[in-house]
């Protein structure tokens, strides 16, 4: 694997995490004509990109190894940390002037911390979680929040234009995750409200679909009653993005509200509602699924 070498962006980058979002977002970057290299802690995930001209490699290490551009999107800090730090890691392959890009949702201090250690490799770090959904992934039209250096994001500018429609730098390294945690708050509020207003509208015997159909061109527009909507309405919980990942996402919010002295009441019923919905095998639905309780509570 070591004769890979760069196409016309003139640059390397290696992807860590085939999971709902990450295959997708590494597709786009394929697709974009960078040379890309890929591992997946489980064999097999990366049978499609292969096809499409990506590379395997065997460990984290071999992969930083083979990029000058690293991008991760892991589920949690513990999984960013192990790949980063753990035997055969990030960490070993990386050399002074690599470019970290973290895509997971982690805690804004964990994402300093992180930066902190690379930054005695000489190794540079963006945090840039993503919001979108599976759909924005495999669009490329995601919405990507940045947090580091002004330097860094324009040397990656490249690589977050192949995987979102809107790059946003916010400030230092940990601005990134700030802002997906806010994203995470409003979209608690958003999908409650949405699901109490489908559950009216059943209760009050109305074609549903047509008042969704009204209101996506008023006030009440948001990119959940357009995209999630049905599935409240039917009842049905394909999935888009797991309630379980929802929920820790909420976990760093209502942790950094209370650091902060910030009040979420919202967000903390959200939480409970997923907690309960986690508790009935209901984790790995959508975030959707947030109407099952409103729904049952007004006896649908």
């Amino acid at each position: 694997m070591s004769d890979i070498t760069p196409q016309h962006h003139g640059v390397r980058v290696g992807f860590a995490g085939m999971g709902t979002m990450g295959a997708f977002m590494a597709a786009n970057l394929v697709r974009a004509g960078f040379a890309l290299t890929v591992w997946n802690r489980t064999p097999g995930r990366a049978a499609d990109l292969l096809e499409l001209g990506a590379h395997e490699a065997a460990s984290p290490k071999e992969l930083a190894q083979l990029s000058d551009i690293v991008v991760t999107c892991l589920t949690d800090t513990p999984q960013v940390n192990d790949v980063l730090f753990g035997e055969h890691g990030l960490a070993e392959g990386l050399v002074a002037g690599s470019l970290f890009i973290d895509c997971s949702t982690i805690s804004p201090l964990s994402a300093q911390e992180i930066a902190n250690r690379l930054s005695e490799l000489g190794v540079t770090m963006l945090d840039a979680p993503v919001s979108g959904g599976s759909e924005g992934a495999r669009l490329g039209t995601l919405s990507i929040m940045v947090g580091g250096d002004q330097v860094d994001v324009e040397r990656a500018r490249p690589v977050l234009d192949a995987m979102g429609s809107t790059v946003t730098h916010l400030g230092a390294v940990g601005s990134g995750q700030w802002a997906k945690a806010i994203n995470q708050v409003i979209l608690a509020g958003v999908y409650l409200g949405v699901a109490e207003g489908i559950t009216l509208g059943l209760k009050a015997g109305l074609d549903v679909e047509r008042v969704v159909g009204a209101l996506v061109g008023g006030a009440a527009a948001s990119w959940v009653l357009t995209n999630r909507s049905g599935n409240m309405i039917n009842d049905e919980y394909p999935l888009g993005f797991k309630i379980a990942l929802h929920r820790k996402d909420l976990g760093i919010g209502l942790a950094l509200a209370e650091k902060v002295g910030a009040v979420l009441p919202i967000t903390a019923i959200a939480a409970t509602f997923e907690d309960g919905l986690a508790s009935q095998g209901h984790g790995d639905d959508d975030i959707s699924a947030l109407a099952r309780p409103i729904r049952r509570l007004s006896g649908l």
